[in-house]
């Protein structure tokens, strides 16, 4: 190992330079490339998982949007393990303290493993009651014990991979991450028919087909942590210190707060549609689904941002920061006002896609669909505000930014709304979320661009650049 300590020293120092003086621009497209790759093709296995599954019937495909809070809180702890470590190893590495960088890590990899596994286990001892709780109704059960059981099982794999892939990109590693990600992505899509209708397993394949799939991107992404210049998870690296913990917290909890409200708000949602029938949750969840894959390669440009506005916030290159961030607003919310356009003028034949069969998924689902894509280019903004809060070490208002859409505004929606509209309401509530997200977050954003002066406001404590 003592050998190889320059090399590795060499390769660090060239990182450093590239990601603090290469243009701005240049280098997010360069590692946003690899982050909407995996999030096209992540969200092209949703697609093509709730396709699939929506063969079997309109109960199957309520499954899915039942199973989907589940996944979400399965995700949000991946992204608050590896976005709460990956925020602060991105900083650490822009002021070139590597060890910590190294701890930290190891730290949140295996913390997170050891939490999850235990949620997986109490999960699958209260299957039934579980997907009672999460809105299935006695038609969807069924199919979602058996969708929801290989997802518990995969957990820890699911989770694992999402934080491997946030330490990857947070070092600027993007590529290493997309393959891993893309590997297990490609597999998914092709298992799913082979286990569903060649193997006759129904919905459980498709489930199954997931588990196998996530083993093999985790596998690959610890391949890929291990090679030139990224950081290798290593158990003696793991340091479960207080101060570890809260800068975790500190970075992660807006992730936390943002993928875990999503998942109470898919529950509220499916609780609220439980009175319309399974074709009302099926729809709705289609269409949660389509916005997802609308939404990743914008997801993927933030990505490529969010190691960018790291690297120099921790090297103080302030200006850096903000040309990133105004350029990726700019650009992410033209593409999302086309695909808004596009979506909103293809809708009834997207839904057909999934159930054309059912003609009320139809005409519940091309509404929700118009409606959801009137509020789709406000996401850019919002979106990239929260990922430069969180990522500069702004918790407070990464938190606040996190919770707008999901907690502040969509949930209250829905109760407010839904018994004065009924259906109506829970199609329009999220629409209403997003412009309300926006402006919310115009003032509290616009204050921290103009204070991000010589002097940083936040960030990693204690650290100082190179020559300080």
């Amino acid at each position: 190992m003592k050998n190889k300590a320059p090399e590795s020293a060499d390769r660090e120092d060239k990182k450093f330079t590239r990601m603090t003086t290469a243009p701005v621009e240049r280098l997010v497209c360069g590692l946003a490339g690899p982050g909407i790759v995996i999030n096209l093709i992540s969200g092209l296995y949703n697609m093509a998982d709730t396709y699939f599954v929506s063969s079997l019937g309109t109960s199957a495909a309520g499954a899915v949007g039942i199973a989907y809070p589940l996944m979400s809180i399965i995700q949000a702890l991946g992204f608050f393990f590896g976005q709460g470590s990956g925020n602060f190893i991105s900083r650490a590495l822009g002021a070139r303290r590597h060890n910590e960088a190294r701890q930290m890590a190891a730290t949140g990899f295996f913390t997170a493993l050891l939490i999850i596994a235990a949620l997986a286990g109490l999960g699958l001892a209260m299957l039934p009651s579980l997907a009672r709780l999460l809105g299935a109704t006695e038609t969807i059960l069924p199919y979602a014990v058996e969708y929801i059981r290989f997802i518990l099982v995969a957990a820890p794999a699911l989770a694992a991979s999402m934080i491997l892939n946030q330490i990857l990109r947070f070092q600027g590693s993007a590529m290493y991450s997309m393959i891993g990600m893309v590997a297990g992505a490609i597999l998914n899509i092709f298992l799913d028919p082979l286990f569903i209708f060649v193997f006759g397993l129904g919905i459980r394949g498709a489930s199954l087909a997931t588990c196998l799939s996530q083993l093999v991107s985790c596998g690959i992404l610890l391949i890929g942590c291990s090679l030139k210049g990224n950081i290798s998870i290593q158990f003696q690296n793991f340091s479960p210190a207080r101060s570890n913990y809260r800068e975790i917290i500190r970075g992660g909890i807006p992730a936390l707060l943002r993928q875990g409200l999503m998942s109470v708000s898919t529950i509220v949602t499916n609780h609220f549609s439980r009175a319309y029938g399974d074709a009302a949750i099926a729809a709705i969840s289609i269409v949660n689904r389509l916005f997802m894959f609308a939404s990743s390669a914008m997801l993927g440009f933030g990505q490529g941002f969010q190691p960018v506005c790291g690297f120099n916030y921790g090297a103080r290159k302030y200006n850096r920061v903000k040309k990133a961030f105004w350029f990726c607003v700019k650009l992410s919310s033209a593409g999302l006002l086309l695909i808004g356009a596009l979506m909103m003028l293809f809708s009834p034949r997207i839904i057909a896609l999934f159930r054309k069969d059912d003609p009320e998924v139809l005409r519940i689902g091309i509404l929700a669909l118009r409606l959801r894509c009137i509020g789709l280019p406000f996401n850019g903004w919002i979106v990239m505000s929260t990922m430069m809060t969180q990522t500069i070490g702004k918790p407070v208002e990464a938190s606040l930014l996190s919770m707008a859409r999901q907690g502040l505004f969509l949930i209250p929606a829905l109760f407010i709304f839904t018994p004065l509209l009924g259906l109506l309401g829970i199609q329009i509530s999220p629409v209403i979320a997003n412009i309300a997200a926006f402006f919310f977050a115009i003032p509290l954003v616009s204050g921290i661009l103009r204070n991000m002066r010589e002097t940083p406001a936040g960030g990693l404590p204690g650290i100082k650049a190179r020559g300080e």
